[in-house]
């Protein structure tokens, strides 16, 4: 019962947890074929020059740039 319980309230949890679509663009178009999008759980640094999360499957991406970067972060 104890392991049961535990598998149901890590179901809840993983469902409840706001969720992200990060969109990274390595110039000033959107939509083209440079493009990475990420599903993310976790948005650990966003600033203008500095955009660093974790994506699902928990892997650590970290983006960096002088100039600035462009990104787009969707709730979903």
């Amino acid at each position: 019962f104890k392991n049961m319980s535990k598998k149901i309230l890590k179901w809840v949890i993983r469902h409840l947890r706001k969720r992200y679509r990060v969109t990274v663009s390595f110039n000033n178009e959107y939509g083209d074929a440079d493009d990475t999008i990420y599903r993310t759980k976790k948005i650990i640094v966003q600033k203008e020059n500095h955009l660093k999360f974790r994506n699902e499957e928990g892997r650590q991406i970290e983006y960096r740039s002088s100039g600035g970067l462009n990104y787009i972060i969707e709730e979903i």
